[in-house]
């Protein structure tokens, strides 16, 4: 048979690391292939490859057996491949049957789009995927589920022949899953190639006919589904067999317990999470995509409610109502996405540093005016202290490097002198000289007597932490501390190949 796809010796590398070291992999119709590694291995990589979003320095790809050039997503769709990241790309305003036109030609009416004649177009794949839903519907409105089902659907509309998921299941309940693995299994069954990427491999087992492993950016296993079994997955993740962690409990005194969570509770993703961080304290959160390990620390923040659970500064049980709230009362959060969540890129380093703290430096408590040379010697302090690297405090952030944006975020909420600092993936988008510096102000705001919970998808950010926790499907799985923090500890802890704490 002539696989729909067949990859031959791709390779990738950003600045002189190797993405992707000669990868070959081939894909047929009617068969679910999942790709499974850590964090960073190069599935993501290789799938933007194949998506013409990346182009490989070296390799080729050959569909239906005929050499292409995929020269950008478009030529990708041409040639009957579809790709469904896990940011879905749908438009929110755009109702269900819009969104299914996406990229499509349609039938017109007068020169007009004949909405009618679509309709009656998508109606096999609508009946094919039951929509639980109207074709009427504002995509903003639907479930997380009820969305992949829209994005499946356009697929299907498009008439691709491979359809590519990446973490489908990560923000699914069970039963959404459940639904989800239906319409895999119907697509295998009328001949599409489906390509699963999921760190989920209880699922990976159940769902796929074939699994390829990534490490390091290499291939270095493909199983046949009668060969797959857990621990060979898990083996064939971290590169041996999985250590056996020893659990410690911290080293701080409950009398030195800055934060204190309880079984915080919400659904689907956090089902019951508790830990501590004591004063001065660095203390790590790993876990897969979909653990909950961000939306624990939006419901430490005040961004989102939990449903049950207590959470207890300083001896003091407190549930933030809002970021403002959570702010006023000693926390601070470093959100993932400093350009869209961080910072204003378009705004100065002054402003951006002394955003959350201009009561400081009103003209008085009851005058509501800001003395702009307090603010800008202020800045100056936090640029110098951080060494943050800019022309000039008056620089727009925009201009920065991504590592010296990153410090921007840090030290706007240095200066509200926070209790905790939460730290969401503080060195993502850095490069490597960046990376350390932001690890030694870590180290310095501890030594400060800061409690710090930081998040981090890079494992190896996480091997100079005083204790790690790490969440696996909305619960803590494990406590590593001292030499038991390793990557191979924490990705045993990650996939449940060792016990549960």
């Amino acid at each position: 048979m002539i696989p729909f796809v067949d990859a031959v010796g791709v390779t990738k590398a950003f600045g002189g690391v190797q993405a992707l070291d000669d990868v070959s992999l081939q894909f047929l119709g009617g068969e679910v292939h999942g790709l499974v590694g850590a964090n960073g291995a190069g599935k993501s990589t290789f799938i933007r490859t194949l998506a013409g979003v990346l182009q490989p320095d070296a390799g080729e790809i050959h569909v239906t057996g005929t050499r292409q050039h995929i020269r950008n997503p478009m030529v990708a769709r041409s040639l009957g491949m579809s790709f469904i990241h896990q940011e879905l790309s749908l438009i929110p305003r755009f109702t269900v049957l819009q969104n299914l036109g996406l990229g499509l030609r349609k039938p017109t009416r007068f020169g007009m789009t004949d909405w009618k004649a679509f309709r009656a177009t998508v109606a096999p794949v609508v009946e094919r995927l039951r929509f639980p839903f109207s074709l009427d519907a504002v995509a903003g409105d639907l479930s997380v589920a009820e969305r992949w089902l829209v994005a499946i659907g356009h697929a299907l509309v498009h008439e691709a022949r491979l359809v590519a998921m990446d973490e489908p299941t990560a923000s699914l309940s069970p039963e959404e899953a459940g639904r989800l693995f239906e319409v895999v299994r119907e697509m295998r069954s009328s001949g599409v190639a489906v390509i699963y990427v999921s760190h989920r491999l209880d699922e990976v087992q159940d769902l796929c006919d074939r699994v390829s492993i990534f490490r390091n950016g290499r291939l270095v296993d493909s199983m046949e589904r009668a060969t797959i079994t857990r621990q060979a997955l898990v083996e064939g993740i971290i590169g041996g067999v999985p250590p056996e962690p020893t659990r410690h409990t911290s080293v701080a005194t409950e009398a030195d317990a800055v934060l204190e969570v309880h079984d915080l509770v919400r659904a689907p993703m956090v089902k019951g999470v508790s830990l501590r961080v004591g004063r001065g304290e660095v203390v790590g959160v790993a876990g897969l995509v979909g653990a909950g390990r961000t939306e624990v620390a939006r419901m430490l923040f005040g961004l989102e409610q939990p449903e049950s659970g207590r959470i207890v500064l300083e001896g003091t049980e407190v549930r933030p109502k809002s970021t403002r709230e959570a702010a006023r009362l000693g926390v601070a959060l470093v959100p993932e996405e400093r350009r869209t969540q961080g910072v204003l890129l378009d705004e100065s380093v002054r402003f951006n540093l002394t955003l959350p703290s201009l009561r400081d430096f009103r003209v008085s408590p009851r005058v509501p005016l800001v003395r702009l040379d307090r603010t800008t010697a202020r800045a100056q302090q936090s640029v110098t202290s951080l060494d943050i690297r800019t022309p000039s405090v008056h620089t727009t952030v925009g201009r920065l490097s991504g590592g010296n944006q990153q410090k921007v975020v840090v030290g706007k909420w240095l200066m509200r002198r926070p209790r905790l600092l939460i730290l969401d993936e503080p060195t993502r988008g850095v490069d490597v000289g960046a990376r350390a510096e932001i690890h030694r102000t870590i180290r310095g705001l501890a030594g400060s007597g800061v409690a710090i919970l930081m998040i981090a998808s890079e494992l190896e950010e996480l091997l100079t932490c005083d204790r790690v926790i790490v969440l696996r499907e909305g619960r803590v799985a494990g406590v590593l501390r001292g030499d038991d923090i390793t990557v191979p500890a924490m990705l045993s802890l990650c996939y449940g190949a060792a016990a549960a704490a």
